[in-house]
């Protein structure tokens, strides 16, 4: 059976138990990180090197990193439809799943680790200041595309939408200021509606 590993407020895990739930994968979660500790074991070691959330293991395979583990499950589970089975439909969902990595979680990590987890009192406001407005740039780019194509890769929900659609309710459920960017508001509204996005993605902060 699929098992998971991870805390259910990591949006790393909320991503890989969003696929589960929109999948319809029978599975197993245990919880680990955090408060829950479990990570320095031998037995994660061996599943993740890093000792980070979230691992999956299916059978014989044991999988890290949050976007490889949605690109897994989808072109397991889903080829055709969230995991596109042509080359260049296909690409349009990695590049944006790379682009929530590489360019937004850094930005998105100091506003919400500033904002959420640090005192008031310990707060360093110029980074995070900084942090947000960069994010609210980063979001603008999502917004610009969300305008054109409906889903970030095109007119139906992708895997791509995995990592940019967690993305997007963080970014709305923080305490910053942000531009009004429609598309972004209408794009989390059409997530609400799916059951699975409201079970693991649509949780409070903290």
């Amino acid at each position: 059976m699929l098992k998971v590993w991870g805390r259910t407020n990591s949006i790393n895990v909320q991503k890989v138990m969003w696929t589960v739930g929109e999948l319809g994968l029978p599975h197993e979660h245990t919880s680990v990180g955090g408060a829950f500790g479990g990570l320095d074991t031998d037995e994660y070691g061996a599943m993740n090197p890093n000792r980070r959330v979230p691992v999956i293991t299916d059978g014989d395979v044991a999988i890290w990193e949050s976007n490889a583990i949605v690109r897994y499950l989808c072109a397991r589970h889903s080829a055709g439809a969230l995991w596109a089975t042509d080359p260049g439909e296909r690409s349009a969902a990695d590049r944006w799943m790379d682009w929530q990595a590489a360019s937004v979680a850094p930005d998105l990590i100091t506003v919400f680790l500033g904002l959420i987890r640090t005192p008031e009192a310990d707060r360093n406001m110029a980074v995070i200041d900084a942090a947000v407005e960069r994010l609210n740039a980063h979001m603008g780019v999502l917004d610009a595309q969300l305008q054109k194509t409906g889903w970030v890769a095109g007119e139906t929900l992708s895997m791509g939408d995995i990592a940019t659609g967690a993305l997007a309710y963080r970014w709305l459920n923080l305490p910053i200021e942000r531009p009004d960017l429609a598309a972004v508001v209408d794009y989390h509204a059409r997530l609400a509606e799916r059951p699975a996005f409201r079970e693991h993605v649509m949780i409070p902060l903290s």
